[in-house]
């Protein structure tokens, strides 16, 4: 048997892997580069943490920044959804790929109410279930028991591929219910190791075991940031690693099967690590460019003359709902059409705002700035 489990002749002739529990065993050796790597990632989560401490609304910032991690993790798994395409959703347009797009609204559901629970429910099975049930919500694989763990056997590979083509055949159910458990006992361990090599090790373990028949690929990203909140090692939800997947997804692939079929866990550890270094200073970097934004757009509404405090509140709104009409802009400030049409005719002549529809009525104007800080890695 390999370190981390081994694969498994099954009944009917198929071969299913079976993981070890954690911790590793032999040990998981940490030290030389991997130390190094791992200090260095402390260090970027704790600068990202202080984000919550200079941004002047971290809310706003985070709201956004879900928005766009839900695309990307979506998009892993093959939805053609885009960020334009979810404002657009959340504007009230009819939309072609209504499907693509439903599956990141849901993750953001899925996202905000994960976070809520956390202050009543600890990291649990039943946690992931009540997830993974708003994840699947209505969307492609709901009819795949949403919110249950597997019944049946499922596998990885090629559209069509059959059990013995498969390039992995995870846990079958029985196994997977016992590896979830022992995954759960791994979670409240008060002997485990640094907060980051444990979310490195969930996270393959999770993907390893496969427990649901759809939605395993979301779930298992999701619980990084979670397991960081609950925790406590994070205040505010700030780390997302889907870019850092999306962008190297076939080493993400080949580094999780390199831990199943050697066991070498440190080669994982230390991918994920670097995911973390990244994408925390990709995080920073967005934060400082949004608050630049911030600053030279208000700057630019003294020096045109539009500063008051209707327009500078609208200014405000736009870091929320950056796609915008002038009856919704009405009716969020409580102003007549008219006053709206002006502030928002001021606001496009100022390159601040973009009319994107050409029409003459139902107009739709877009933040392009902002939406141009928030869209890197999301393009299909």
């Amino acid at each position: 048997m390999q370190r981390s489990g081994a694969y498994i002749k099954q009944p009917t002739g198929y071969r299913a892997f079976i993981p070890a529990p954690l911790p590793p065993k032999p040990a998981l050796r940490v030290e030389g580069e991997l130390q190094n790597l791992l200090s260095r990632a402390d260090m970027a989560l704790a600068r990202l943490d202080g984000l919550a401490e200079i941004l002047p609304n971290v809310d706003l910032f985070i709201a956004m920044y879900v928005k766009k991690e839900a695309i990307l993790s979506s998009q892993i798994e093959g939805t053609q959804a885009s960020l334009d395409d979810l404002l657009a959703y959340e504007s009230g347009d009819k939309l072609e790929n209504l499907n693509d797009v439903t599956e990141v609204v849901n993750y953001v559901k899925a996202m905000n109410y994960g976070i809520g629970r956390l202050e009543t429910l600890p990291m649990s099975l039943r946690l992931i279930k009540e997830i993974h049930a708003i994840l699947l919500e209505s969307v492609r694989g709901s009819e795949r028991s949403p919110g249950e763990f597997k019944q049946s056997q499922n596998w990885i590979g090629p559209p069509g591929c059959t059990l013995n083509e498969a390039s992995f055949v995870p846990p079958p159910p029985h196994e997977s219910m016992a590896a979830m458990g022992d995954l759960e006992r791994y979670f409240h361990d008060k002997t485990k190791l640094p907060v980051l090599i444990d979310c490195a090790l969930i996270h393959y373990q999770f993907e390893t075991i496969h427990p649901f028949l759809d939605g395993n690929g979301r779930m298992g990203r999701l619980l990084t940031t979670f397991f960081l909140y609950w925790k406590g090692v994070m205040h505010k939800p700030l780390l997302y690693l889907s870019y850092y997947f999306k962008k190297n997804r076939q080493e993400y692939y080949d580094r999780l099967n390199m831990v199943r079929n050697t066991g070498n866990y440190e080669q994982w550890v230390d991918f994920f690590l670097k995911g973390v270094v990244n994408i925390a200073g990709s995080a920073m970097d967005t934060a400082r460019q949004i608050l630049e934004l911030q600053s030279r757009h208000r700057r630019l509404l003294w020096q045109k003359k539009i500063s008051s405090p209707i327009a500078v509140g609208i200014l405000e709104q736009l870091f929320y709902t950056p796609v915008v009409s002038i009856g919704q802009t009405a009716g969020q400030f409580d102003i007549s059409y008219q006053a709206a049409s002006t502030i928002v005719a001021q606001l496009e002549k100022a390159g601040i705002l973009r009319e994107t529809t050409g029409k003459k009525r139902d107009k739709r104007y877009v933040y392009n700035d902002y939406l141009n800080i928030l869209t890197e890695g999301t393009k299909i």
